[in-house]
């Protein structure tokens, strides 16, 4: 198969994904993010670069959003969010992580393939990316992609999504974020 036939595969099956993604989930977190004091993202591997990405983004529109691996991240409180990406539902380490922003009484958020994942039983709300991702199973757009590829694809592309309703909703526009973007370049 040449670029011209995987590029219109990987098309058909983000767009598959997408039509199935549910808008009241998307509604949800959306709501969660602005009632949030505080939003720490978590994610690793390419999802994680996903999840980066949105951690930015929500700084863009001017919320108080950090990246849990950085050294400058605040503690988590009763008040704030927790987004953790994880298709499989069941990463060991996140897992612990949501374990502790439960005992902190933090709200979860869990962004998966996989809803009746470890993950997503402890979440307060579940965004369902149903796309093949690395090591779950369940009722999932298949991919021609290795491993999670195209979950991850599909949770960058959601995320996205996800800012453009929360600029409508803060009644910003694309220069307002440029306005919070980074200026040292």
């Amino acid at each position: 198969m040449l670029f011209p036939e995987y590029s219109r595969s990987v098309l058909t099956e983000l767009a598959a994904v997408m039509s199935r993604v549910s808008s009241r989930e998307i509604v949800d977190l959306a709501n969660a993010i602005c009632s949030a004091r505080r939003i720490v993202v978590i994610g690793v591997g390419r999802e994680g670069l996903a999840a980066r990405g949105l951690t930015m983004r929500l700084a863009h529109i001017g919320l108080d959003s950090h990246w849990i691996w950085d050294d400058t991240t605040p503690a988590l409180g009763a008040d704030d969010l927790l987004i953790a990406v994880s298709g499989s539902g069941e990463i060991g380490h996140i897992d612990y992580v949501i374990a502790r922003a439960q005992e902190i009484g933090a709200s979860i958020a869990v962004v998966t393939s996989n809803p009746e994942g470890r993950s997503a039983k402890r979440a307060t709300h579940v965004l369902t990316i149903p796309a093949a991702a690395f090591l779950s199973t369940g009722d999932m757009v298949e991919s021609i992609q290795p491993m999670g590829s195209l979950f991850e694809q599909s949770v960058w592309i959601a995320f996205d999504c996800l800012i453009l309703d929360l600029e409508q909703r803060k009644d910003l526009d694309h220069e307002d974020l440029v306005g919070r973007h980074r200026n040292l370049e």
